[in-house]
């Protein structure tokens, strides 16, 4: 057994909020921090939060992040006694854990050996078998022919899910429902795997409709002691990629909070685990669960076992990591009060929750008690397409679950960004939504509860806001009198009350449903307003009694009159209205990872043209309507920018 050795100087083998987190905790033990960074992220928020930072390369996370051998560069460049992995990127890989052992290196997590046995989804199913947990039908085999799969396919029967033996986080999974589609879908699943871990093993497993995602927060140490810290709830997904978390279930009884605990355990006990980790399970409606995988890392989610739990987790991997026993017991760690948290991607929920990219121009996130923030980026950070498009997690606590949600509401509404499409407005409905609320969420809870982007009444709105924007810039109030709410009549005769404050580049303006950032250009009279990634430049004159707008694509023009009531403003709005593409386009920025088709090929409508890979997924790109392929304009491994023509079909 390894001699106890402490840990002053930690590299940070990631990035992002993780990143950020970790040097957090490193703080309050008195560990030097070390970052590294790729180009994309020269001044990123984890870079300045480090005590310090080393880059690795270019901004591919194959050239950089991903590359063993510069991590450990970097880490002896440093000085480094120790290395954290974070989540994702080398986090799971038995190859780098073991070069970590060879240079003398404490990883933080897991031991190789460990890694290996749970790592392998295949062989984590096994392990959990003989451990006596039931696990879900499917196929383990080696053989990873079409035809092995297809066999197996069939008697599993549809529906099934194809999934990556190696790594997780959604990525490398395809659901089939109709056996035809088996081909395609192994192929694409084989693919996704191969880029973000390096390896395309893959496994089919029997399509469970609507259970529950339980998952079980483990920590052990190499002195032979564990214990778990409760479940936590993960049912709410897209694309097999989780949105919301909360602990502790609203489905798990406290005899089933044992039962899941204890099979945690025994499968952890099998493979000799140390550090932390998460063992994943279904839950049925009968509330039968089958093991699912492990998780051998520190998950996304873990704040929310952390504030319930009073656990800082990080904290625990590194003092276990340096040897020390755990000092828990399963006793100190019932869950007290309830914890809720959401995940804020870059991404567009409006148009399939494709990712988006750009420049962040305004961040802002709430303050007060429950309320915690685990955030990658800030005012100025650039979002890119070479990674995942996670930006934050917002994380609300309380004595029960409706205290908690009560804040979770709270939070959201206080919670914006400008310059990218986000999901905030998204996280807002499903905050609200009843089912959720009442605690009955399912991993099918998107396929049957469906958001819609709300059109009523919404350019006026956003008129409103850039009325009050441009009011502001225009100096319509006295420095020492200017009114912090502008109230807008409508032609509903609905009013539309707007506040604002003063951003580093702007004003932000907020309703009740929405909230955007006003820019003044620097052309008289030219304004921005930034509504999510929209910008839209709009001129805006004063008038003697108020203010008017040229607005919108054909422009519209606004009349706002303005009475001045003590410290907020009066206005009556008066609105005057202005005067089968054959085009395959991406939707997003993103490499070639795979042509469908050539020039002269006849397509069905939905037929999969080209595949693009962004933010470590893939994104199919289809036909808009039965015809033939007039030209394709990209190649294998080319890079595209979203709208660019990708491939002409002609009508047949």
């Amino acid at each position: 057994m390894p001699a106890n050795k402490p840990i002053r100087r930690l590299l940070i083998a990631n990035r992002g909020e993780i990143a950020v987190r970790i040097a957090r905790t490193c703080r309050s033990m008195d560990i030097h921090s070390i970052a590294v960074f790729s180009d994309a992220d020269v001044g990123a928020v984890h870079v300045r939060e480090c005590d310090e930072a080393v880059h690795i390369g270019p901004a591919p996370a194959r050239e950089s992040y991903l590359d063993i051998g510069k991590i450990a560069a970097a880490a002896r460049a440093a000085s480094a006694d120790a290395i954290h992995p974070g989540y994702g990127f080398l986090s799971e890989n038995t190859d780098f854990a073991r070069a970590c052992r060879q240079a003398g290196i404490i990883f933080v997590g897991p031991t190789p050996e460990a890694m290996e046995a749970v790592g392998d989804k295949i062989s984590a199913k096994r392990s959990a078998e003989a451990a006596g947990v039931p696990t879900v039908p499917g196929y383990l085999g080696d053989d990873q022919d079409l035809r092995a799969f297809a066999r197996e396919a069939e008697r599993i029967g549809a529906p099934v899910l194809v999934k990556a033996a190696a790594g997780g986080g959604g990525k490398g999974m395809r659901l089939v429902r109709d056996l035809a589609d088996l081909r395609e879908a192994l192929e694409g699943a084989q693919r996704e795997a191969r880029s973000a871990f390096g390896d395309g093993t893959v496994f089919l497993e029997k399509y469970l409709e609507s259970p529950r995602h339980i998952e079980v927060q483990i920590l052990a140490d190499r002195h032979g002691n564990a214990i778990h810290l409760n479940e936590r709830d993960c049912s709410i997904q897209r694309r097999h990629q989780k949105i919301v978390e909360e602990t502790p279930s609203p489905a798990v009884s406290t005899e089933l909070r044992r039962a899941l605990g204890d099979a945690a355990l025994r499968i952890a006990a099998a493979v000799s685990y140390e550090n932390a980790g998460t063992v994943e399970f279904m839950l049925d409606a009968t509330g039968t669960f089958y093991f699912l995988e492990v998780n051998a890392r520190l998950q996304v989610e873990h704040p929310v076992t952390e504030l319930v739990a009073g656990v800082d987790l990080v904290r625990e991997q590194i003092l276990i990591a340096a040897g020390e026993k755990l000092r828990l017991s399963q006793d100190e760690v019932a869950p007290r009060g309830h914890a809720i948290e959401v995940r804020i991607y870059a991404e567009d929920p409006a148009n399939g929750f494709l990712p988006s990219s750009g420049h962040i121009l305004d961040f802002s996130t709430p303050a007060g008690p429950g309320v915690r923030v685990d955030a990658g980026i800030a005012a100025g950070s650039v979002v890119t397409t070479d990674y995942d498009p996670m930006l934050a997690k917002l994380i609300a606590y309380g004595s029960s679950r409706g205290e908690a949600l009560g804040r979770l509401h709270a939070a959201l509404h206080e919670t914006h960004v400008a310059g990218i499409a986000t999901n905030i407005e998204f996280l807002r409905w499903l905050a609200h939504e009843a089912d959720f609320a009442a605690g009955k969420a399912t991993t099918a809870f998107l396929e049957t509860h469906h958001w819609k982007v709300a059109q009523d009444g919404r350019s006026e709105r956003v008129d409103a806001l850039a009325a009050a924007g441009a009011l502001q810039s225009l100096g319509a109030w006295r420095p020492t009198a200017q009114p912090r709410v502008v109230s807008f009549v409508g032609a509903t005769d609905d009013p539309i009350d707007v506040s604002f404050d003063w951003r580093s580049n702007g004003w932000r303006a907020r309703e009740a449903t929405r909230e955007a950032l006003i820019v003044a250009r620097d052309e008289p009279s030219r304004f921005d307003i930034v509504d999510g990634a929209k910008t839209q430049g709009f001129h805006a004159w004063r008038t003697s009694g108020g203010i008017e707008l040229a607005i919108g694509d054909p422009p519209q023009r606004r009349m706002f009159a303005l009475e001045q009531l003590e410290d907020v403003a009066h206005a009556g709005a008066h609105a005057v209205a202005g005067s089968g593409s054959g085009r395959a386009t991406a939707p997003l920025s993103g490499t070639v990872v795979k042509i469908a088709i050539e020039p002269g090929s006849h397509v069905r409508t939905h037929q999969v043209l080209v595949v693009i890979e962004a933010m470590k997924m893939e994104h199919a790109i289809a036909a808009p309507f039965d015809g033939r392929v007039r030209a394709v304009n990209v190649k294998m491994g080319g890079r595209v920018d979203a709208g660019d023509v990708v491939v002409e079909i002609e009508a047949a």
